[in-house]
C-alpha cells in the first residue's frame, strides 16, 4: 500500500483533558503526520488549562465534547474519557464524520466494541483501539522473529502487566461503576500480546483462543480484580499465561518459548526509552549467550499517530497495526477472562438495564423502507405483523451481548425472536426477558418459545415449561410456541389439547405448532382438532434450505426442504389451513460459505450433514447465480428460502452485528420461479 509522499497533516482534536490526553498531545507533537488542531473538555477551565498546555487556539477550545465534534478542523478524534464512557462518545464522534482513535480498553465489554466499530462502519471513518505499543518496531520486530521461526515452533507465550497501588474507593481503578480492576485497565495488554504471537506463529495477524480459564482475587467492597491470571489454548496447540494486577507489582514482561529457544522482551509495553534503551534477547537453543536486538524508536504516541494517518491519507479501512477485527477478539477474550473470575460490573448486569441503548440514547426505529430494514409478514392467527427474519436468542453470552445484538435488530425494523426452554439451561430467555422488560418493547415483539424437547414432550411437560419460559421471559403470554421435538408415544391430539388449553388460558395468543415434526403428524393432529373445534397447528419449524439436509444434527431433527413438504405446505397457503414455515439451519450451517470445499474435511460436522454430489451441484449453481446478482452466496442460499410459495419465515443466529448485517443482504435479492427451480435441480435451464 502506498502513501503519497507528502500527505497534509492530519488534524487532531482531542476529546477529554485527563493525563492520558495529555500523554498523546506531547506524543502527537513529535509526530511527522499530525498536529492538535482543537481540544474539547466538560468545562472551559480544563479546556483553557488544556489548550495553554499544548498550544490550541482559542477558538477551537471547546467547553464541551459536542463543540469539539462540530469543530469542522477537525479531521480525527483521540478519545480519552475513561473507557465506561467510550461507547457513547465513540459513537457520537463517528456520526459527526470525525475518524477514531480510542484510549484502550474500546469498551467494557464485546458488545460495546461491536456498538461503536459498526457506528464507524456506517459513517465511512477508520477506526482503531490506542494500543500503542502495537506501532512500535519493538512489537514489529517480535513477530519477526516468531514469523521467521527463530525459536522454532511456538508452544508457551508467558506476558503481565500489573503494578501495587492502594485501594481508594473513589479512584477508577478501583470503582466498579468505572471499570476498574486489572483485567481491562492493563491486562488488556499482555492478551493482546499473546494473541498478537498466536497468530504470527501460525502465519495469521492474530489468534483467537479456543479456551480461556483462570483465578482472580476480588475486591471485597467494590468487587473488582486486585490480581488475576490466565491460561489461554489456541487451535494450534499454542498455549498462553498471563497476569496482571493492580493491587501487587509483578514481573511486566514478555516471553515466547519455543522448540529451538525462547524470545524475551524486558519492557513491551511501556517502550518509551530512545537510543538503545529497548531490547529483545533471542536465546536459540544450544547458543551460549542471548542475541540482543536494540530497538531505537521514538515516542510510541506520535509512532501511533502517524501509523493512523498514514492509514487514513492512503485510503485504508483498518490500521494495519491494530483492526477493529483485533479490538473485537480481545475484548471477547476479556469477557472470558472476567467470566472465569466472577467479574461482572454492575452496569453489565440486566438490573441496571433502562430504556437506552448501549449507546446511551433511546432505542429508535430506522427509516421503513431503507434497504437497512427487515420487511415483515403476516401469521394467520397472530395479529402482529412478523419480522421476515426472526432473531435466535439462543448464543447471547452476557446482558450487554444481547442487548447489543438485540438493539439492533430492533433499530431495523425487526421484531421476532426464537427462543426455547432448553437454551442456556433457561439464560437466554431471561436475558432476552430483561432486555423487552428494560427497553419497553414487550407489546411490539413477536416472542417465539419452544418447548417440550426429547424426552420431555409430554402434555404436562409442556404446560410446566411454558408456564416456566413465561416467568423467565417476564411476560404472561408468548406469541408463537412450537413443541421442540415430537413425541410418537403421544397421540397428536392429546398434544395438540394441551397447547389448545395454553391458548385458551391466554399464555399462547397467536398460532402453535411443532418443530421437526413430519407433515403427517401435523395433518393427524390438525385433523383431530377439526373434529374437536380447537385451533390446529398453523407453525412448522422444520430445518428448510436449498441443501438437502444428509443427516440431521441433532437426534429428532426433520427437513421440509423436500418435494413432497414443499408441495404440502404450499396446497395449504393462503387457505384456511394454511401452515406457516420457520425454517431454521435456512444456509445449511456454512454449506453456502468458503468454508465448504470438497476437499475441506476438517469440519466433520459440515461433511456429515451436507456433503453430497447433489448439493455440490446446488451449491455450484447458486454461485454462479449469486455472481451474476451481485450478492454472497449465503445471501442468495437464504433468499431462496424467503421465496416459497408459502409463508416463510428464517431463523438467523448471528453472534456478531456484522454478522446481522449480512443476513440482511438477502431481503435484496429476488428470484423468478424459473431461477428457484434451476437451484434445487428441478430443471436444467433458467
Amino acid at each position: 500500500m502506498s502513501t503519497p509522499a507528502n500527505p497534509e497533516p492530519l488534524r487532531w482534536g482531542i476529546l477529554s483533558t485527563g493525563r492520558i490526553a495529555g500523554t498523546f498531545a506531547r506524543g502527537l507533537a513529535a509526530s511527522r503526520r499530525g498536529r492538535l488542531v482543537a481540544v474539547g473538555s466538560r468545562s472551559a477551565e480544563s479546556a483553557a488549562r488544556f489548550a495553554a498546555e499544548h498550544g490550541v487556539a482559542p477558538e477551537h477550545t471547546h467547553a464541551s465534547y459536542e463543540a469539539l465534534l462540530a469543530d469542522p478542523e477537525v479531521e480525527a478524534v483521540y478519545l480519552a474519557t475513561p473507557h465506561p464512557e467510550h461507547i457513547e462518545w465513540a459513537v457520537k464522534t463517528a456520526e459527526a464524520g470525525k475518524h477514531l482513535l480510542c484510549e484502550k480498553p474500546a469498551g467494557l465489554n464485546h458488545g460495546e466494541a461491536m456498538v461503536m466499530i459498526q457506528a464507524a462502519r456506517r459513517a465511512g471513518v477508520l477506526f482503531m483501539e490506542a494500543f500503542m505499543y502495537r506501532c512500535h518496531p519493538q512489537t514489529a520486530k517480535v513477530v519477526e522473529l516468531v514469523r521467521s521461526g527463530a525459536i522454532g515452533e511456538v508452544r508457551l507465550i508467558s506476558a503481565g502487566f500489573g503494578f501495587r497501588s492502594d485501594y481508594a474507593p473513589e479512584s477508577r481503578l478501583w470503582k466498579n461503576a468505572l471499570g476498574g480492576g486489572g483485567i481491562l485497565d492493563v491486562g488488556c495488554y499482555p492478551m493482546s500480546f499473546a494473541r498478537l504471537v498466536a497468530g504470527a506463529a501460525t502465519g495469521a495477524p492474530f489468534a483467537e483462543p479456543v479456551e480461556v480459564t483462570g483465578s482472580g482475587q476480588l475486591h471485597p467492597e467494590s468487587g473488582v480484580d486486585i490480581c488475576a491470571t490466565a491460561t489461554l489454548r489456541f487451535a494450534s496447540g499454542i498455549l498462553a499465561q498471563l497476569s496482571t494486577a493492580i493491587g501487587v507489582a509483578i514481573d511486566n514482561a514478555a516471553r515466547i518459548f519455543g522448540t529451538e529457544g525462547f524470545i524475551e522482551v524486558p519492557h513491551p509495553w511501556v517502550v518509551m526509552k530512545s537510543g538503545g534503551g529497548q531490547v529483545i534477547r533471542l536465546q536459540r537453543r544450544g547458543a551460549s549467550a542471548p542475541e540482543i536486538f536494540e530497538i531505537d524508536a521514538p515516542n510510541v504516541y506520535a509512532l501511533e499517530a502517524d501509523a493512523f494517518a498514514e492509514a487514513l491519507r492512503s485510503g485504508a479501512r483498518a490500521v494495519p497495526a491494530m483492526p477493529p477485527e483485533d479490538t473485537l477478539g480481545n475484548l471477547a477474550a476479556l469477557d472470558r477472562w472476567r467470566r472465569a473470575i466472577g467479574l461482572e460490573y454492575a452496569a453489565e448486569k440486566p438490573a441496571a438495564a433502562g430504556p437506552l441503548t448501549l449507546a446511551r440514547r433511546p432505542l429508535a426505529r430506522r427509516a421503513p423502507g431503507s434497504p437497512e430494514t427487515i420487511p415483515a409478514g403476516r401469521i394467520a392467527g397472530l395479529a402482529k405483523p412478523v419480522s421476515r427474519l426472526f432473531m435466535g436468542c439462543d448464543n447471547q453470552l452476557s446482558f450487554s451481548h444481547g442487548a447489543a445484538m438485540w438493539d439492533d435488530y430492533f433499530e431495523r425494523g425487526g421484531n421476532a425472536f426464537d427462543t426455547a426452554y432448553i437454551y442456556g439451561g433457561g439464560r437466554m430467555e431471561r436475558l432476552l426477558g430483561a432486555w423487552m422488560r428494560a427497553r419497553g418493547v414487550r407489546e411490539e415483539a413477536v416472542v417465539l418459545v419452544k418447548g417440550g424437547h426429547t424426552p420431555l414432550c409430554t402434555p404436562d411437560q409442556i404446560v410446566r415449561q411454558l408456564r416456566e419460559s413465561l416467568d423467565r421471559l417476564q411476560t404472561d403470554h408468548c406469541d408463537l410456541y412450537c413443541l421442540h421435538r415430537d413425541n410418537l408415544e403421544v397421540p397428536a391430539g392429546e398434544l395438540l389439547e394441551a397447547l389448545a388449553g395454553e391458548a385458551r388460558a391466554g399464555r399462547i395468543r397467536g398460532a402453535f405448532g411443532g418443530s421437526n415434526w413430519s407433515t403427517a403428524r401435523i395433518a393427524e393432529a390438525n385433523a383431530y382438532a377439526k373434529a374437536k373445534g380447537l385451533p390446529g397447528f398453523g407453525l412448522l419449524s422444520n430445518q428448510f434450505s436449498l441443501a438437502r439436509m444428509v443427516e440431521a444434527p441433532w437426534a429428532g431433527c426433520l427437513s421440509a426442504s423436500d418435494a413432497e413438504s414443499r408441495a404440502w405446505l404450499a396446497a395449504r397457503a393462503g387457505g384456511p389451513e394454511e401452515v406457516a414455515l420457520l425454517a431454521w439451519s435456512s444456509q445449511a450451517r456454512g454449506f453456502f460459505t468458503e468454508r465448504a470445499a470438497p476437499e475441506r474435511l476438517e469440519d466433520k460436522e459440515l461433511v456429515r450433514c451436507w456433503y453430497a454430489p447433489d448439493n455440490w451441484e446446488r451449491r455450484a449453481r447458486l454461485v454462479a447465480l449469486a455472481h451474476e446478482k451481485g450478492v454472497s452466496p449465503p445471501a442468495l442460499a437464504a433468499a431462496y428460502v424467503l421465496a416459497q410459495p408459502f409463508p416463510a419465515f428464517a431463523l438467523i443466529g448471528p453472534r456478531t452485528l456484522a454478522e446481522t448485517e449480512s443476513s440482511l443482504e438477502c431481503l435484496r435479492v429476488t428470484l423468478s420461479l424459473a431461477e428457484r427451480a434451476w437451484l434445487n435441480l428441478e430443471r436444467d435451464s433458467r
